[in-house]
């Protein structure tokens, strides 16, 4: 089951949002001193995107859909960063209200960045799970109009646009690589790059200290984790959605697990050989990759989804 979601969806998405959002290089890793692997690898460098994140996309796609009389009153998401500031970005570009709730683990900048686009900005909670429950509540109290960060159609064909964009620009792609954390970016990955090309992988990515999907997908089912122990605090939640984990489930070709420190040596790569600066969750695919844990013939190409601008990762 895919929840309806089609390629026609994404594609309408692109049209939608393409004057809001960057179409962002996908680089072959060539130039390089440390080389990633044998076989040929890219790399979507959506941390050049509107806001440093795909994040726009989903979004703009959301806010664009919505009624006057909704955008009137205001949107309102709960975020662990890169969503908040996509949607205060989005919000500002469509002239209506938004508030932003954030956890305690959110980095101070991604406060700054929302504000900086017009944003209200309201603290709550540990975990990402806290700040959605909060924002909930102030949905319903004020009249807002809630944009989830994953578990949204409009959202998932939003992120969907990436994959069609890559495979425009390079068809050759036999291998896509991308972080999870709710799972709206791989479920509209997954959709768009089966859709124009069947035969092609999609490999999903996820802390070791957060493996929501990865332990879903093996039950069978929605799993609630009892904590949450990665500093990838964007890829954390405590709990996906049914919409993203049958997507998953029927897409995705695989999920693998990288530590926090294959993370941060990736963020390394990236700035020492690429000189991009990413935060810890923005290097999960090309973790995945450096480490073995994703592997193809080397006459394929495996293009990993490089997101979440800034320098946290490298620290």
């Amino acid at each position: 089951m895919s929840d309806g979601i089609t390629l026609a969806d994404i594609e309408q998405a692109a049209e939608r949002i393409g004057d809001r959002v960057r179409r962002t290089p996908c680089l072959r890793s060539r130039f390089i001193r440390e080389p990633l692997r044998a076989g040929k690898t890219m790399l979507k460098l959506e941390c050049l995107q509107v806001t440093g994140a795909f994040k726009a996309r989903g979004a703009n796609n959301a806010i664009l859909q919505l009624s006057d009389e909704e955008r009137s009153r205001g949107v309102i998401t709960a975020s662990g960063g890169n969503h908040g500031i996509a949607v205060a970005y989005a919000a500002h570009a469509s002239g209506c209200p938004a508030v932003i709730y954030l956890p305690e683990s959110s980095p101070m900048d991604k406060a700054e960045r929302a504000q900086g686009w017009g944003a209200e900005v309201v603290t709550e909670g540990q975990v990402w799970d806290d700040a959605e429950r909060a924002a909930l509540v102030r949905a319903e109290r004020d009249g807002l109009t809630y944009i989830h960060p994953f578990a949204d159609r409009a959202v998932i064909a939003g992120q969907g646009t990436i994959a069609r964009e890559m495979l425009k620009q390079s068809p050759d792609i036999d291998v896509i690589v991308a972080g999870i954390g709710g799972g709206g970016l791989i479920a509209g990955v997954a959709t768009a790059a089966k859709a124009m090309k069947p035969g092609i992988k999609v490999i999903g990515v996820e802390p070791v200290g957060a493996p929501t999907l990865a332990q879903s997908v093996k039950a069978g089912e929605l799993v609630t984790l009892d904590k949450i122990e990665t500093g990838a605090n964007t890829l954390a939640p405590k709990r996906s959605a049914q919409i993203n984990l049958d997507i998953i489930a029927d897409k995705v070709d695989e999920i693998v697990l990288v530590t926090d420190e294959e993370m941060r040596d990736a963020a390394r790569w990236l700035w020492f050989e690429m000189s991009q600066g990413v935060e810890l969750a923005g290097a999960a695919a090309l973790a995945a990759i450096r480490t073995g844990k994703v592997s193809a013939p080397e006459d394929q190409v495996i293009a990993a989804i490089v997101n979440g601008n800034g320098t946290a990762g490298i620290g």
